[in-house]
């Protein structure tokens, strides 16, 4: 069934590989235990890194989300609008999440990511390593010109990353949450920073099948 599987929706085949850790889509029972290591926390009770409040309420809440999320970016998939979102896992245990976006990338060639980290697994470079893994996808195997982030200036993990990464400033938004306006520092990592830069090797396997699905 795993091979029909992954016949039907190539994307269960994809998976990226780099020093410590392996980014797939989950399998149902590797998504129970990432929506279970979300409901056990991904902040501190006084962080508020996400602009959707998908972290607040319960460890119920916050696993709902977690399955609901994965299960809608699948069915809504399109070539021109898609949203790839991997368990990052370590020795076969989920450790995060990240995702990577793209909005009519054949012919815009743009990514955006974004992440989580059960907090367990914070502050060991799995974010750094993680993101490197998309990056390799994004920039090596599909083409991109550019990928783009949004972080709150207070969000010091994130940043870092960004940093350590090569991205550049790109201005800032501006977003309501509730009745509070929220500024997001935009940055952006553009091909030629991504090549000019120095990356651990990324083993991608099982990208063929999927590049009609990105719309390539």
């Amino acid at each position: 069934m795993a091979a029909v599987l992954t016949d039907v929706w190539p994307l269960f085949g994809l998976v990226l590989r780099t020093g410590r850790i392996e980014l797939r889509l989950p399998r149902d029972d590797e998504l129970a235990a990432l929506a279970e290591l979300a409901g056990r926390g991904v902040h501190r009770p006084d962080q508020r890194p996400f602009l959707t409040p998908w972290t607040d309420g319960s460890p119920t809440d916050r696993a709902r989300r977690v399955l609901r999320g994965h299960w809608s970016d699948l069915a809504e998939w399109q070539p021109a609008s898609w949203c790839l979102g991997l368990g990052v896992f370590r020795d076969g245990e989920p450790v995060g999440s990240v995702t990577l976006r793209g909005t009519d990338f054949r012919v815009v060639r743009e990514v955006t990511t974004s992440s989580w980290l059960g907090l367990a697994h914070q502050r060991q470079g799995y974010g750094t390593e993680a993101r490197t893994g998309l990056l390799a996808l994004a920039f090596d195997h599909l083409g991109a010109r550019a990928a783009r982030t949004e972080v709150f200036p207070d969000n010091a993990a994130s940043c870092g990353v960004s940093r350590k990464l090569g991205y550049q400033p790109d201005g800032i938004s501006v977003d309501a949450r509730g009745d509070e306006a929220l500024v997001s520092h935009r940055l952006r990592l553009t091909r030629a920073g991504w090549l000019g830069g120095e990356h651990p090797p990324v083993a991608v396997d099982g990208l063929a099948p999927c590049l009609p699905l990105f719309g390539l």
